[in-house]
């Protein structure tokens, strides 16, 4: 990896010649070990110019842009007279220096579609009513001080920024300087909130304006926001599911390699498709082999991948608007069940057809996790696991033991979507035309677990979709991965000729 050779302006020929008086802008550092002592005036002028100017002039508006115009409406219709500040947040450092990849705040994503780092979206009130709103960003990297090719965050370094006027074109809506924010929400008046836990800048220079309590009340509503989706967004899930099953698709026909190496073989594969096809996995791969299927998020993904048994696969592609899948499959890694795992495999199967049946509109948000719930508790009482009769087993969750997890949860921009909504709003809700959530019951019967058979032991099964409430009912957004036993086995057969 390359190392930048950063140098703080006021070192460099062109800064000295301004004079002592002279305001150094932003340092860029110099590096400690570096290479080159400093920068001569002649390659200091020499980086100046020369350049072709790249300005865009043809930018047409992001696809969401009326999407993204629309939700900054409803939110300044619940906060009238307020000043709002939403921020992107700021790069990670993974190591000395180097970043993690960055990924904006969802609340700044789903109001802005920008993805840019340090980035702020700010509505101002307006006497007449509503607000103003302005999108404040990083400018292009400075040529005049040699930030450009001198600052590890410079153009040369990690890629071109879009210009402020480009950036209008794109989100449709006033684009300001960032580095001017702080100063000026320093001397705000007025009540204002603040999206917290993204930008510690912008949470100081608004440390006397605001309140958590105030701030919390934004955060949940953002958050209850996202509860109902719009077309576009039904769009990016359905474009992320179909991705999500070609990944899988990709893992059937390299299981073989999987057996010769280990469950990495099986991250590595999912993950060059949502890389190729999207932004990223929307979260870490579950390549869970034998049993490892029984521990609910294992992500080490390290351990062997053994015929006879079965691998747990639980990953979605992110798109480049940051709407992820989220769907789980439990595949025979030979092609076919045995007898033992097909009859838990069905259990698993027949639960989810429940719960999925009970997605609808107006339903209970708990109903379809409650229906699938009753369905594994009969067959747990049925097979002897635990005493009966079922309403005992549920009234007192003895079936937990067992499944372990809720049935599903909402879903989008986040993995598991809406999590500050208020639980009279998710869990304690109804479901509506437009919501979007995971339906995924399991079965994991731990490999210490004595209470069970020892042919049970070390089996962990969990199938999971994304659906969709409808009008009508609800459709299915993953159904172009088979869930039936026998389906499974033809499905896979066919992929690995």
């Amino acid at each position: 990896m390359t190392v930048a050779e950063e140098l703080n302006p006021a070192e460099t020929p062109a800064a000295a010649a301004a004079g002592p008086e002279a305001e150094p802008e932003e340092p860029i550092k110099k590096r400690k070990n570096g290479l080159y002592p400093g920068v001569s005036d002649e390659l200091a002028e020499s980086m100046k110019s020369g350049w072709a100017d790249t300005e865009l002039h043809d930018l047409q508006p992001i696809a969401q842009a009326a999407e993204t115009a629309a939700r900054r409406a409803a939110l300044s219709a619940r906060f009238p007279g307020e000043r709002l500040v939403i921020p992107s947040g700021n790069l990670k450092t993974r190591s000395n220096d180097t970043e993690y990849p960055f990924r904006a705040s969802v609340e700044y994503a789903y109001l802005t579609g920008n993805q840019t780092e340090d980035g702020v979206l700010v509505l101002e009130p307006v006497a007449s009513g509503g607000h103003t709103a302005t999108l404040y960003l990083l400018p292009r990297s400075d040529r005049e001080n040699g930030e450009f090719w001198l600052s590890g965050q410079g153009e040369l370094w990690v890629g071109r920024r879009h210009s402020l006027t480009e950036s209008e074109k794109l989100y449709g809506l006033p684009v300001s300087d960032v580095r001017e924010l702080a100063d000026a929400l320093r001397e705000a008046t007025g009540p204002v909130r603040v999206v917290r836990s993204y930008d510690a800048g912008i949470e100081a220079a608004l440390t006397d304006k605001v309140t958590g309590e105030r701030d919390e009340e934004l955060r949940v509503f953002l958050s209850e926001a996202r509860l109902v989706k719009d077309e576009f967004e039904i769009g990016e899930l359905q474009k992320a599911v179909d991705s999500t099953v070609r990944g899988f698709e990709d893992v059937v026909k390299v299981l073989d390699k999987a057996e010769a190496t280990s469950e990495r073989y099986i991250e590595g594969t999912f993950f060059l498709r949502a890389r190729v096809e999207g932004n990223d996995v929307g979260y870490g791969t579950i390549a869970a082999a034998g049993p490892h299927a029984c521990t609910l998020h294992w992500v080490r993904n390290d351990g062997a991948v053994r015929s006879g048994e079965l691998l747990l696969l639980d990953a979605g592609v992110e798109t480049h608007t940051y709407y992820t899948a989220d769907v789980t499959r439990t595949l025979p890694i030979n092609g076919r069940f045995s007898a033992v795992q097909k009859k838990i495999y069905d259990a698993v199967y027949d639960a989810q057809e429940a719960g999925i049946a009970a997605v609808q509109p107006g339903a209970k948000y708990r109903d379809f996790h409650d229906a699938a719930q009753r369905v594994l508790a009969e067959r747990l009482v049925e097979w002897g696991l635990v005493e009966g009769p079922v309403e005992r087993v549920l009234e007192l969750g003895l079936q937990r033991r067992w499944t372990l997890h809720g049935t599903g949860h909402m879903l989008g921009m986040d993995v598991h979507d809406c999590a500050a909504a208020r639980v009279e709003s998710y869990v304690d809700g109804v479901l509506e035309a437009g919501m979007v959530l995971t339906v995924e019951p399991g079965l994991y019967f731990q490999a210490d677990d004595l209470t069970v058979p020892e042919e049970y032991r070390g089996i962990g099964v969990r199938i999971e979709d994304d659906i969709l409430v409808t009008a009508d009912g609800n459709r299915n957004l993953s159904s172009g991965l088979p869930r039936q036993s026998d389906e499974v086995e033809a499905w896979m057969a066919g992929l690995k000729g």
